[in-house]
């Protein structure tokens, strides 16, 4: 890297509300700079809960959005003023600002005296017609309401996308596709780091030794964990579920006894989980990347998915776990079956995890960075 390029980093993220494959992004580049500050729409401690201690110590520099009162409860209805506090923010002693956007359109960084690069988790979904975390369809008021703003946000997300950014990253092939499709943009493909700190990925556990199904996700609708609930309560089969949302109450409703609840736990505790799992259940349609299959296969176990989006360039069919086609209850269940007479190598599916290893990401990220001195 050159002496005089970059002298100074900082680095943008949507929000800081909940924790999931974005901001183990943001954590993996936060290692690699850790002077930069961080810029994000707001920061709700209180809604991190147990992963809140990642950031205690980090420089986090909030919006004028956090200043509204109300704001983090009615963040998803104001979205669209997300464009104007990101591109309100005074970057200009920065020379390089990395910014880490999903749909709450950090990209929107204006980087007056500096470059920006975008690493873009997916255009955001629910302005180009893939599953969202809500239903919001089904209210009439909503679904109006909701058309009409999402035409107005797609106007600003082109505009931001070919304006304000200097380069993009995907976060996998099925994102660069949409990069390509919705901004007529070129971007480059830097799978996101899969790693857990502080556990122990040396030993592996034998398939026999291997006792429950495993859910991890957001409890959203576009995670489509009703699916894994249905089906393991339907074959009475042991499922583990990790992860909180707001289909907690419904999914308890529906699970059986073989069922069990986890809600959020820490990275020590993942690692169990994945290390004794049979298999992953992952129902997602279109996932952008999905870092959590990854993880998994990390501890040798195996994926069952939908086939789509990210999982098809993650999962190798009846090799690290296996792809079902139709994204509804007799689709999983055709998958677990099919996974129940194959034989899977923790050891082969592990080797194949660690091409998505942090280490791989922030090398490739370094020398992107360097790049833009030359």
């Amino acid at each position: 890297m050159s002496k005089n390029f970059p002298q100074k980093i900082a680095l943008v993220h949507d929000y800081l509300r909940e924790f999931g494959g974005a901001e183990r992004v943001l954590e993996a580049l936060h290692e690699m700079y850790p002077e930069a500050p961080v810029y994000t729409a707001f920061y709700d401690q209180k809604s991190l809960g147990v992963h809140a201690s990642r950031f205690a110590d980090w420089d986090i520099r909030e919006t004028w959005l956090s200043k509204i009162p109300g704001f983090k409860k009615l963040h998803s209805p104001l979205r669209f003023l997300a464009p104007w506090a990101f591109s309100s923010l005074d970057l200009s002693a920065y020379d390089l600002v990395i910014s880490s956007s999903n749909a709450y359109f950090a990209k929107a960084v204006r980087v007056i005296n500096g470059k920006h690069i975008c690493y873009c988790h997916t255009p955001p979904r629910v302005l180009y017609g893939y599953s969202a975390m809500s239903d919001w369809k089904s209210n009439p008021l909503m679904r109006v309401a909701g058309y009409f703003l999402n035409h107005f946000m797609r106007i600003i997300d082109v505009k931001v996308s070919r304006n304000n950014v200097d380069k993009f990253i995907a976060n996998s092939q099925e994102t660069a596709g949409r990069i390509t499709k919705f901004y007529r943009r070129e971007s480059i493909v830097i799978y996101p780091p899969v790693d857990l700190n502080g556990s122990d990925k040396k030993t592996l556990v034998e398939p026999k030794d291997r006792k429950y199904f495993l859910y991890v996700n957001r409890l959203a609708l576009a995670k489509h964990p009703e699916l894994a609930v249905s089906v393991c309560t339907k074959l009475n089969l042991p499922l583990k579920v990790v992860g909180t949302g707001k289909m907690l109450s419904q999914l308890q409703a529906m699970a059986g006894p073989s069922v069990e609840f986890l809600g959020a736990v820490d990275d020590i505790k993942l690692a169990e989980l994945y290390a004794g799992a049979k298999a992953l259940l992952y129902p997602v349609e279109y996932e952008d990347f999905g870092i959590v299959p990854v993880e998994a296969m990390l501890y040798g176990t195996p994926v069952i998915a939908h086939n789509s989006g990210g999982p098809k360039e993650t999962v190798k069919n009846d090799k690290t776990g296996i792809l079902f086609n139709e994204l509804n209850e007799a689709g999983l269940e055709e998958g677990i079956k099919h996974f129940e007479l194959q034989n899977f190598s923790p050891v082969a599916i592990r080797v194949w995890a660690e091409k998505f290893s942090k280490a791989v990401f922030q090398s490739k990220i370094r020398d992107l960075v360097a790049s833009f001195s030359n």
